[in-house]
């Protein structure tokens, strides 16, 4: 058995270099997937900006008993986004390293928008797995939340577990996972280097709120969302849907973000440099 807890949160690698796309899209040399190894079980994958212009984050999180996939990607198409078949590699390399007879897999969301789901049929009749739907009715019973939005639940992978905070504002069953075993703190779209597009105000701020106090007594090593949509100069974005991108920032960002997140959401300044607050309807 692995132990996570001892000498949690571990140190992970973020020395990568993102793939942002290509010039001509359809002569893009690059994988569909791209697949950059953070520890020895934890795994951040990314869907090519050539196959498709969000070019979303997934995480990929090994416990002793069944592993988690964060989120599924944009595109459902194996032949455009071949995400159970890399998956099923990245599971077999691990089983080989660490062997089980039987071996699970989550697969849950950050919050349920098109080009964080699109994936979910390709494992609709894989063995000894679980797709957790993205409704708010389906994410509170499989985590077992309580008086939604304001208790956090838990999910254990088999001796790793992670804390499960309730993250509505930008969608009404957004999930915030932060990962004991390395201290990352997963945020979705509530919190990465580009627009963050905020559809409820009160619920948004009440959000924040809550990530802040989590991150002022749990260790948290870095925040990582799902997108780059940043240059590398502040408070310049790329366009919406540019599909190569080859000035982006790192995709990592620190719990200070939340502060001034938070007071972007008070109006105390306009620009934040990191990222864009766009509100919506």
């Amino acid at each position: 058995m692995i132990d996570f807890r001892t000498g949690a949160p571990v140190t992970g690698s973020l020395d990568v270099d993102w793939h942002a796309g290509w010039p001509s899209p359809k002569h893009d040399p690059a994988p569909e997937i791209q697949v950059h190894a953070y520890s020895e079980h934890t795994v951040i994958l990314r869907q090519n900006m050539s196959v498709h212009h969000e070019a979303p984050f997934l995480f990929l999180l090994f416990g002793n008993e069944r592993a988690l996939l964060l989120d599924t990607g944009a595109s459902p198409d194996p032949a455009h986004q071949p995400l159970r078949a890399t998956v099923d590699t990245l599971v077999g390399q691990w089983l080989a390293r660490h062997p089980r007879k039987e071996y699970g897999l989550v697969v849950a969301h950050t919050h349920g928008h098109g080009d964080h789901i699109a994936g979910d049929g390709q494992f609709a009749d894989r063995p000894h797995t679980e797709v957790v739907g993205p409704s708010l009715d389906a994410v509170t019973a499989y985590f077992g939340f309580e008086q939604w939005p304001l208790r956090a639940a838990e999910l254990d992978l088999g001796g790793r577990v992670l804390d499960l905070l309730p993250g509505p504002g930008h969608h009404e069953a957004a999930v915030v996972f932060h990962d004991r075993h390395t201290g990352l703190l997963l945020t979705g779209d509530s919190l990465y280097p580009g627009r963050l597009y905020v559809r409820d105000l009160a619920a948004f701020r009440a959000t924040v709120d809550r990530l802040m106090a989590f991150c002022g007594t749990t260790p948290v090593t870095h925040v990582l969302g799902c997108h780059i949509e940043m240059t590398r100069t502040p408070d310049e974005d790329y366009p919406r849907g540019t599909t190569h991108q080859p000035d982006e920032p790192p995709l990592q960002l620190t719990p200070g973000h939340l502060r001034r997140l938070r007071d972007a959401l008070d109006g105390r300044h306009g620009p934040c440099g990191d990222f864009i607050v766009v509100y919506q309807d």
